[in-house]
């Protein structure tokens, strides 16, 4: 879409929470929705309304493309949830959709019949979705970061191998959401962070993150623009400064960032025709000791230095906000007290 769309939301004052999750949550019958395309859909709409928002954003789900891998891979749909590779598998012949993909497609493809709402898809990145697949992924990565080859280590191999595999069902499921209707999709990269990362091994061989988390991205982005397709970018890990100035490189429409960073600095570090987005605490929501009224305070002065920075925001969530059983009003109150605050000062 044409980019100003995004910078006349952020003028207009848009603030919205990532919120499908906890509007399902609402529902007598969350899994069973999850499930019906046309229903998810219908919660996904349901969302944005409750909001305020013509983002339609999808359930946040960062299990499903390991899902999809692993059955393709042959793993028993009982062992899914447990199981790492501990050998690089071969290529699987055939990736299918599984029933909760085909559902988030249809779902897609049930909000772009409103003209007045974006459609937008969501996939894991390549190298979060990488870490998922391996018992102990941060191994391999810091040899990797040492220089040492997949035909000199087989945890490098492992690493290379199955980074592969995770571009494959990526693109495999980006196509399907894309075919189904998504004008704009979100990639969640989170496990790029520091945790994963070491910030003094990439001070020495910053050629470590361009392999195994800026390329494969790249190449997202390359697929996204072919088709018309806006990139949203979410890391909601701890960050370097460096890292996130190569996460600005990606073009992205929104840039969305974890808590643990202060957006009205990187404002200098993005483009101005990108929107920062978030990053109010929203993992905390479900502790009672922060209270609506901090989240009403912090809401506001988030804003103002944002203001300050001049930078193109929306103010919104750190991550999805998801719902936690028995803490669910307590949640949305904290959503609504932010919602409340009052953007131009």
């Amino acid at each position: 879409m044409n980019r100003q769309f995004y910078l006349d939301l952020a003028a207009a004052g848009l603030r919205m929470p990532i919120g499908t999750h906890l509007i399902l949550h609402g529902h007598a019958d969350p899994q069973t929705i999850a499930l019906d395309g046309r229903r998810l859909g219908a919660v996904v709409l349901e969302t944005a309304e409750r909001f305020g928002t013509p983002l339609a954003f999808p359930l946040m789900d960062l299990t499903l493309e390991k899902t999809a891998l692993l059955l393709a891979c042959g793993v028993p749909e009982a062992e899914v949830d447990a199981h790492h590779f501990t050998v690089a598998p071969p290529a699987p012949e055939r990736i299918l959709l599984t029933p909760r993909m085909r559902a988030s497609c249809e779902a897609i493809a049930h909000v772009a019949t409103r003209p007045d709402v974006v459609p937008i898809g969501m996939a894991i990145g390549p190298f979060s979705l990488t870490t998922k697949l391996m018992a102990d992924p941060i191994t391999p990565v810091y040899l990797a970061g040492m220089g040492l080859s997949a035909g000199e280590d087989p945890e490098v191999a492992l690493l290379e191998r199955l980074l592969s595999l995770s571009e494959l069902i990526v693109h495999r499921y980006l196509r399907a959401q894309i075919e189904a209707g998504a004008r704009a999709v979100i990639i969640c990269e989170p496990a790029a962070n520091l945790v994963y990362l070491s910030p003094k091994q990439l001070s020495t061989n910053p050629a470590l993150f361009e392999r195994i988390v800026m390329e494969p991205m790249q190449r997202i982005t390359r697929m996204l623009a072919a088709s018309g397709v806006d990139l949203i970018f979410h890391d909601c890990g701890e960050l370097t400064t460096d890292m996130v100035r190569r996460f600005a490189t990606l073009g992205a429409a929104i840039l969305s960032f974890g808590s643990s960073r202060r957006l009205w600095e990187d404002a200098a570090l993005v483009p101005k025709d990108t929107i920062l987005y978030g990053n109010l605490p929203t993992k905390r929501f479900c502790a009672s000791e922060l209270t609506p009224g901090e989240v009403e305070r912090l809401a506001q002065e988030l804003v103002e230095k944002m203001q300050t920075a001049g930078h193109p925001f929306i103010l919104g969530s750190e991550c999805d906000v998801l719902s936690v059983p028995g803490k669910e009003t307590e949640i949305l109150g904290k959503v609504d007290a932010f919602m409340r605050c009052a953007y131009y000062v």
